[in-house]
């Protein structure tokens, strides 16, 4: 059994790219129950991409086809039932925007409305670039201004104060 576990060798490295490549391709478990899915397999599929389009709102960084929140399982159901219905894959988005606003699409459109989520990722660094600036010029302003040394009257004091018992 030890042997096994020391890969050394030829072994080792196909080992080791078989382990990366599964991490790699690992993807979370689907949230969606088989009670929501369609019987027909491209209905289902087209549920499915659009699906993986749309925020869950509970999640926030999750969309709806990966959350196990109730909201997203009505989310989810609502696609469902709208491609039922005949629409297409952007009629379907369109109505669940229109219920739910742009925050709902996991890539908001670049508009008016959605300028600050696309501008606070870089407002962001911006305040910590100054935040980082003023901490390093604060240090070296404070550096510059270190006391003077102390004269022998100043270090006898300390060590009085530090030492009372004289040693």
């Amino acid at each position: 059994m030890i042997r096994l576990l020391r890969l050394n060798g030829p072994l080792m490295l196909p080992m080791l790219a078989l382990v990366m490549a599964l991490a790699f391709y690992a993807r979370p478990a689907y949230a969606v129950n088989p009670d929501e899915m369609l019987s027909d397999p491209a209905l289902e599929a087209r549920a499915r991409e659009i699906s993986e389009e749309l925020r869950c709102l509970v999640c926030q960084n999750q969309s709806i086809d990966d959350s196990d929140a109730d909201l997203a399982h009505d989310l989810r159901v609502l696609v469902r039932e709208r491609l039922l219905a005949g629409d297409t894959n952007q009629q379907a988005i369109n109505y669940i925007v229109a219920r739910y606003g742009d925050y709902v699409l996991l890539n908001p459109p670049l508009k008016p409305d959605t300028y600050i989520l696309w501008a606070s990722p870089f407002i962001l660094v911006g305040l910590a670039g100054l935040a980082v600036f003023g901490f390093y010029r604060r240090k070296k302003r404070e550096g510059r201004t270190t006391p003077a040394n102390l004269t022998d009257q100043e270090r006898k004091r300390l060590n009085e104060i530090l030492n009372p018992s004289g040693d």
